[in-house]
């Protein structure tokens, strides 16, 4: 799948905004203790991706009711769903100035039930041609996700069969729908409830399929990957 930027401009997946906020000292202050041990611009971003799948608990996997957005609050309060973790990522990313951006895949059940939106990142290192996208949700059993400039290494692989959607547009701040979710929700519990299960094109390339069933809402509590 080819990857498509939103942005035209690769300044835009550089630049500070107000969820991907790497500006902030709290993301600085990680960035320069990942970097001290890893200078390279790849080491450094492999560090970082193993900082927030490790040292960040997905809040579904932990049972944390709190909902964070902004990167740095992510980073301070160590919790967040994979769309919190991914803009945590981008943010720590972007504090070295390696261009980072959002994407996303449309997930469901085995019988293709509860579709839900998954949050990944994607990063264009120096010297690479291609984006490549990383999925920083965390481990658990039956979730092994790694950093990889080749073979995807991500929670899951799409079932077009099932109605699942690699979406390939890239986002320099969290697709609005995410980002409505995110700070409507008033707890995680509540989040579980309105987490989108599709995303609308908003950009001039088309993103994907259209959505199985009317619904642009989950239709009840369901767990990202």
């Amino acid at each position: 799948m080819e990857l498509i930027q939103q942005d035209p401009d690769i300044d835009a997946y550089l630049a500070a905004g107000e969820a991907v906020d790497h500006e902030h000292p709290r993301v600085r202050e990680v960035a320069d203790r990942l970097s001290a041990g890893h200078p390279g611009a790849h080491g450094y971003a492999e560090a970082a991706f193993a900082y927030v799948r490790d040292a960040i608990p997905h809040s579904m996997d932990s049972g944390d009711p709190r909902v964070t957005w902004r990167a740095s609050d992510v980073l301070e309060l160590r919790t967040g769903i994979c769309y919190a973790k991914t803009v945590a990522y981008a943010a720590l990313l972007r504090a070295r100035g390696i261009p980072a951006a959002l994407c996303y895949q449309r997930l469901a059940d085995d019988d293709g039930s509860h579709p839900v939106v998954h949050g990944l990142t994607a990063v264009l290192l120096p010297g690479e041609r291609a984006w490549a996208r990383q999925d920083p949700r965390g481990n658990r059993p039956g979730v092994d996700t790694r950093f990889s400039l080749g073979e995807e290494r991500l929670a899951r692989s799409v079932r077009p069969e099932l109605g699942e959607v690699d979406y390939p547009l890239l986002h320099a701040e969290p697709h609005p729908a995410v980002l409505a979710a995110l700070r409507a929700a008033r707890d995680r519990p509540h989040l579980d409830r309105i987490l989108p299960a599709a995303l609308e094109p908003i950009g001039p390339e088309p993103i994907g399929p259209e959505p199985i069933g009317p619904e642009p809402i989950a239709p009840e509590p369901v767990r990202l990957p």
